[in-house]
């Protein structure tokens, strides 16, 4: 059986949401006759390369806050990771356009070490003051992840090279009525929106394997998730 998702390295849920799906998996009876793979959303396509900031100040401006109040907001996202077991630093972050590191886990991906590449990244941009935004950082991250450097700075170096397989993930998400990550589809017959319990996972799981209908695609349950328009937020008091 195989399971997509969708993902960004700029989600927090999607770091945590891949956790708590790993969590579950571990849980499956048949887990080992899963096969797990990562595909391309980005959050925020249309920043441009290279344009990258403080994670509190886009917060701020994105919702109308105080960095103050920002600062909250990825307490209760730090909150969450840790109850994972997850590193998460609240302040120091920066955000940027994320389709290089995905034309990277393309490559990562034909080359067998496409979840290596992504654990590297999310711990790097969520729990290390390292920049994923950064070319050298990237092609550090490939190297640590077991990828060849002079291949891994020949993708950087061209930007057609693995551009199609994004935005054909990217589409395919349209298509399954995905607007927001992370987005989990089992068997191509089955959907999961947002960073679930492990035990939502395992359950779903378990379910798609007996073929019986757990919730069709783009309909999961209410979960933390990320959209263009942002992450879930805790409300105001």
């Amino acid at each position: 059986m195989r399971v997509e998702i969708w993902s960004d390295i700029a989600c927090p849920w999607c770091y945590i949401g891949k956790a708590r799906f790993e969590k579950g998996l571990a849980a499956f009876a048949h887990r080992d006759d899963v096969e797990v793979v990562h595909r391309s959303f980005e959050l925020d396509p249309h920043r441009a390369k290279g344009e990258a900031g403080p994670v509190l100040e886009m917060l701020a401006k994105k919702y109308g806050r105080t960095l103050d109040e920002a600062r909250a907001m990825e307490a209760h996202v730090a909150s969450n990771a840790h109850s994972e077991g997850l590193e998460y630093l609240t302040d120091g972050r920066d955000h940027g356009n994320t389709f290089d590191i995905h034309r990277l886990l393309h490559l990562a991906k034909e080359r067998g070490r496409q979840n290596e590449l992504l654990d590297l990244a999310y711990k790097a941009n969520f729990a290390e003051e390292r920049s994923v935004f950064d070319a050298e950082t990237l092609v550090t991250l490939a190297v640590e992840a077991g990828l060849d450097e002079a291949e891994a700075r020949g993708v950087l170096a061209d930007e057609t090279a693995y551009a199609d397989a994004v935005r054909a993930d990217e589409r395919e998400a349209a298509e399954l009525g995905a607007n927001s990550v992370p987005f989990f589809v089992l068997d191509r017959r089955y959907g999961v929106s947002g960073g679930q319990p492990a035990e939502v996972f395992t359950q779903a799981l378990e379910q798609a394997w007996q073929g019986r209908v757990l919730q069709p695609v783009g309909a999961a349950a209410d979960a933390e998730a990320c959209g263009p328009d942002g992450c879930e937020v805790p409300p105001r008091d």
